[in-house]
């Protein structure tokens, strides 16, 4: 393989410079509010809603996508026949567990699993309003 160039190769770093999560869902702009108010990111602007493809970036750095996908079908949990295939975990502090998660089920999220498991890495796992699994994991 032929090398990118001299720092790409002699150094520890990454060939991107971010990553993008991108989720397929029937209706871009709900599921964009949605994870704009979770992630503290600024909400679709009108233009943005006019289009296939909406992106925001949280107040921490996570970047999310959202493509229009007419025939899209929400993720089933669990999967005995399969693995899943992909989920979010959005990371909190273990004492704000609890109000977190209120917070996320008022937004409209669907609680799928959501006892505390204790210990330091309490997580639970909710399906987003377009039916995308993710998860709050105290971090």
């Amino acid at each position: 393989m032929e090398a990118l160039s001299k720092k790409i190769t002699t150094e520890s770093t990454g060939l991107v410079q971010a990553a993008v999560l991108a989720l397929d869902c029937a209706e871009p702009e709900e599921l964009a509010d949605f994870y704009a108010r979770l992630l503290g990111a600024e909400p679709p602007s009108e233009e943005e809603r006019c289009t296939e493809r909406i992106e925001i970036t949280g107040r921490g750095g996570t970047r999310m996508a959202f493509r229009r996908d007419h025939g899209a079908a929400p993720n089933s949990w669990p999967r005995p026949d399969d693995s899943q295939q992909a989920h979010l975990e959005l990371l909190v502090p273990r004492v704000d567990m609890d109000a977190v998660e209120r917070q996320v089920i008022a937004l409209g999220a669907r609680p799928l699993d959501t006892k505390d498991n204790g210990g330091p890495r309490d997580t639970r796992l909710y399906a987003d309003p377009a039916g995308h699994t993710f998860s709050l994991r105290s971090g």
